[in-house]
């Protein structure tokens, strides 16, 4: 049986969600409580995740799915604490979880349920959604928000940012915006991007995409950064973007700012079709 977790962190002290020997990771964290859970024989479930975020992004929305047998089934079925209303096992899986994470942990199982057909966290996923932010001058710095919101120096002109950011949406290869790995491809759906002040003042950048390749989240906010600082016009990212090449034109925003919110997917009727279609090689033709 597939189950769906829902899952928020604090990526301040993981090296990422990977699982990764000797480091500590989203991943291996809750895959050792799962173990824990059902009492380490060998056959612990692992987790599929919808977005792979970086060593120190944070996540307020992500998803991730796991695969469990019967034995696991009945495990949670069968030991029900005292004074517990009855569950059903997702609901017992997210506490009993939560239960060995314990009250302060950085990683919290928020909601689980059985998945529905077809349902797979990673590649049923239509769009991954995230928002970065910043403290410009504008608003000063609250050591409050140190781990979650980056710092910049300066007064940041968020319309000429919002203005270039809107010029990159659509199909297209961001090579120049991604880390590249071997194999992988850069071609991404950028289907919105654009930037604002919350009520606090804060600089908010909001991005949504089919996808994202390593960095790219990043990169985006920092060549917009460029832009607002007066470094680049919104043309120079345009023109960056259809070179599709690594480039040193801006830096790359630090992990700390940027926040997984949220993970979008189609109706349960269209998850199979939307795995099929996302697993096929991605092309500048695609529709």
């Amino acid at each position: 049986m597939r189950f769906r977790l829902d899952i928020a962190y604090d990526g301040t002290d993981f090296s990422g969600w990977a699982r990764q020997p000797g480091l500590r990771t989203v991943q291996g964290v809750l895959e050792d409580a799962i173990a824990t859970v059902f009492g380490r024989r060998g056959d612990e479930p692992r987790l599929v995740v919808a977005g792979r975020t970086d060593a120190g992004v944070h996540a307020t929305g992500q998803v991730a799915h796991v695969d469990l047998a019967e034995r696991h089934i009945d495990v949670l079925t069968r030991q029900r604490r005292r004074g517990y209303p009855e569950q059903s096992a997702a609901e017992a899986l997210a506490r009993r979880v939560g239960g060995v994470l314990g009250r302060n942990s950085d990683v919290v199982v928020m909601a689980a349920g059985e998945a529905p057909s077809g349902f797979d966290a990673r590649f049923s996923a239509s769009w991954r959604r995230y928002e970065y932010r910043i403290a410009d001058a504008a608003t000063g710095r609250n050591p409050l928000e140190r781990r979650t919101v980056a710092w910049h120096p300066g007064r940041l002109d968020v319309d000429a940012m919002d203005a270039a950011a809107r010029s990159l949406v659509g199909l297209h290869d961001f090579g120049a915006y991604c880390k590249p790995r071997e194999g992988a491809t850069t071609i991404r759906t950028l289907q919105d991007f654009r930037w604002s002040r919350d009520a606090a003042g804060r600089v908010v950048a909001e991005v949504r995409a089919d996808a994202f390749c390593h960095s790219m989240v990043r990169s985006l906010t920092g060549a917009c950064v460029a832009v607002g600082e007066g470094a680049l016009a919104a043309a120079d990212l345009v023109r960056l973007r259809d070179a599709a090449e690594r480039t040193s034109a801006f830096k790359v925003m630090p992990a700390h700012g940027l926040t997984l919110v949220q993970v979008g997917y189609p109706e349960d009727e269209l998850l199979e079709a939307r795995t099929l279609l996302t697993r096929a090689k991605r092309t500048l033709s695609s529709n």
